[in-house]
């Protein structure tokens, strides 16, 4: 996977977040991606689509884009 873009995810904190967030990504039809507590980011090799976006934000999940 290229980790082209990254967005902050400030609200992540736990295995649990991960999974919530995984979930949400994978159920939107996105596979190309990567979600790190460490960091308290995802990485995706494309942009993330606006419905993704409001779907990460109605699960509690607001994210930032960083590039």
């Amino acid at each position: 996977m290229g980790r082209e873009y990254s967005y902050k995810v400030p609200d992540m904190s736990c295995g649990h977040c991960v999974k919530r967030i995984t979930g949400v990504l994978e159920s939107m039809g996105m596979s190309d991606f990567e979600v790190s507590l460490e960091e308290k980011k995802i990485f995706s090799g494309s942009p993330l689509e606006e419905k993704v976006v409001q779907a990460l934000e109605e699960a509690g999940y607001p994210v930032t884009p960083e590039n």
